[in-house]
């Protein structure tokens, strides 16, 4: 594996990492500390990774790294759901309301999941992977992928229709 080769998928990966890191609770600190550790981390190991797996490699290593940053600091991880949309000055004031009270509800479902169910739904749906990129960064196969994901949205349901559902119809 070249490095000038490596570089630009390098760059997009992190990227990614980057993103998925602050979503699941990373402040921007930590997570551009753990993305620059596992760059390093990689360049020490690339000729013992199967470049086949760098993706998932890279993946594992910033997820175990924040974990053990989370371990250390004896404090859960949380979700956080976007918030661009609430600083738009386009939007009414109404909307951003229950923008506000959907992110709430949705964090709150979020944390209550199995952290594997929980990790697909913010890399399919806030990070924005696809299926295939999905796979290829947990490193598995495209049919376990979908159902575990099946299984993901299922359980939010339940949750969501468990925890919110009841309180909107009264």
């Amino acid at each position: 594996m070249k490095e000038i080769e490596m570089q630009p998928l390098l760059e997009d990966k992190m990227k990614t990492i980057y993103k998925y890191l602050v979503k699941i609770g990373a402040d921007s600190g930590d997570a551009e500390d753990i993305v620059q550790e596992t760059v390093y981390k990689f360049y020490l190991n690339i000729e013992s990774i199967d470049p086949k797996k760098a993706s998932s490699w890279l993946f594992r290593v910033a997820v175990n790294q924040y974990f053990d940053i989370c371990r250390r600091r004896k404090r859960q991880v949380f979700v956080s759901v976007d918030e661009t949309f609430l600083k738009d000055e386009s939007v009414l004031p109404e909307d951003k309301i229950v923008h506000k009270e959907n992110k709430r509800e949705i964090e709150h479902v979020l944390n209550q999941m199995k952290p594997l169910y929980k990790n697909l739904l913010v890399l399919k749906y806030s990070v924005g992977l696809s299926y295939e990129e999905i796979a290829d960064t947990l490193d598995i196969k495209m049919g376990t992928l979908k159902t575990y994901l099946f299984r993901a949205r299922e359980s939010f349901k339940s949750i969501y229709g468990r925890e919110f559902q009841n309180d909107k119809t009264k």
